[in-house]
């Protein structure tokens, strides 16, 4: 019997996880070729972004490369973009690879697939409001996080080489997670910047978080987003709920009621949507934000042959009224139930409906204090168990360990924990470079 082909697109939280495993449960012995395709060379888990984007978090060190990985767990990567989809014949379009000049690399290609998973994660959402692709910033990827963070860095040094009086004025429109731990990361990165030398550095920052609904964090219980905000306001963070953006200009912000909030950087982190391609692609079902509809065995609605997991992927519970949230908890628990689900597929066997075990939410303010409040199922097996301080901040934590433990199995991943302590102890908690 011919070999199947499983194509992977998107090496996110659940597309990383799911060729992992399937490559271990599969590709080391010859029982499917697992194939993952991504136009980055390397992984970064993207609840990591806001560090990275902050400074205080070297990408460098905390990047994983996909061919390492690769070659350790038994699946094959391929660098590439997915531009298209021929169903009939059963093949990927790959956008032609160009290098940092626009020099061609590989030409534009087909690969073949008999299963695809599609995993291509999401985008912030500017809903056509004028000016957010011209004057605002995005960190939806490794490349934004870092682009924001030489912007910043030049901004420091403006803000420092000019007049006593002048301030770093930053805007963040969105108060999800994201644009909620990015603010406090922001204040904990020129915290930490104050020791080196330049004291009245933190005092200028001036950081405005904006949200169109009545309160921060809509996703989390509204005990935990009343904290958040408490402890946001008290960093010297401005928090504006009820304020929707209606123009992004270069040096600020304008809001439907005519105010005005002066920004020299602005993130946009409102909303998301699944990438342009996506839309309607060789007629599978997608809502209105580009996200491919599936069904509970995690399979596209018009296709048995074409699976999507993650933030590129609607999914409605039995039972429930709005999908499940785009969470990097979601996209980890969907990748182990279709491993189980595709090795069913090749052996021809009934495909089971995927069931979400919600292990609550957290939430992370720098160093300064993180809120959440665990699932009926989570750590200590409480529901909706409000939790703060520093067993909420070990908790945060644990959640990128067991990201790292599912990547790694347990000896690898303890020598990268021991690895991070030593370095932890011995680096700056800040880039200063």
């Amino acid at each position: 019997m011919d070999q199947k082909n499983i194509v992977i697109i998107g090496g996110g939280a659940g597309g990383l996880h799911l060729a992992t495993r399937l490559g271990r449960r599969l590709g080391r012995k010859g029982r499917a070729s697992i194939t993952l395709i991504d136009r980055a060379s390397t992984h970064i888990w993207k609840p990591l972004l806001h560090e990275v984007a902050a400074g205080t978090l070297d990408t460098g060190v905390e990047q994983l490369g996909y061919i390492a990985q690769a070659n350790r767990s038994g699946f094959r990567y391929w660098p590439g973009e997915m531009v298209g989809l021929d169903r009939a014949n059963r093949r990927v379009s790959l956008a032609a690879l160009q290098d940092a000049a626009g020099r061609e690399i590989l030409a534009a290609r087909e690969v073949p697939y008999d299963l695809l998973v599609i995993a291509v994660g999401s985008t912030a959402n500017d809903f056509g409001i004028p000016g957010v692709a011209e004057n605002a910033r995005l960190i939806d990827s490794r490349d934004q996080a870092d682009a924001f963070y030489e912007a910043l860095r030049a901004e420091v040094l403006r803000t420092l080489d000019g007049p006593p009086d002048r301030t770093l004025d930053i805007a963040i429109v969105g108060a999800g997670a994201t644009g909620v731990e990015l603010s406090a990361e922001l204040n904990t990165a020129l915290d930490l910047a104050s020791g080196y030398g330049f004291p009245d550095l933190r005092k200028r920052l001036r950081l405005t978080l904006v949200e169109t609904a009545p309160r921060i964090l809509g996703a989390l219980p509204e005990r935990v987003a009343a904290s958040a905000q408490t402890e946001l306001e008290r960093e010297g963070a401005t928090v504006l709920t009820n304020a929707q953006v209606s123009a992004v200009e270069p040096d600020a912000l304008v809001l439907k009621d005519g105010r005005r909030i002066p920004a020299t950087l602005k993130v946009w982190a409102a909303g998301i949507k699944a990438p342009s391609f996506l839309k309607e692609i060789d007629g599978l079902e997608t809502t209105r934000n580009n996200q491919l509809v599936i069904r509970p065995t995690l399979q596209t609605t018009r296709d048995d042959a074409i699976f999507a997991i993650g933030d590129c992927s609607s999914l409605t519970p039995p039972g429930e009224e709005r999908p499940l949230g785009a969470t990097a908890q979601v996209a980890q628990q969907q990748a182990i139930h279709l491993t189980r689900n595709l090795q069913a597929a090749l052996a021809g066997q009934e495909l089971k409906p995927f069931e979400y075990n919600h292990k609550g939410a957290l939430v992370a303010l720098g160093r300064y204090n993180a809120f959440g409040s665990l699932g009926k199922r989570g750590l200590l097996g409480h529901s909706g168990l409000f939790v703060q301080g520093r067993f909420a901040q070990l908790s945060y934590a644990s959640l990128y360990r067991r990201h790292q433990l599912g990547l790694f199995g347990f000896w690898r991943a303890l020598l990268y924990w021991m690895t991070d302590l030593l370095r932890h102890a011995s680096r700056p908690g800040v880039k200063l470079e």
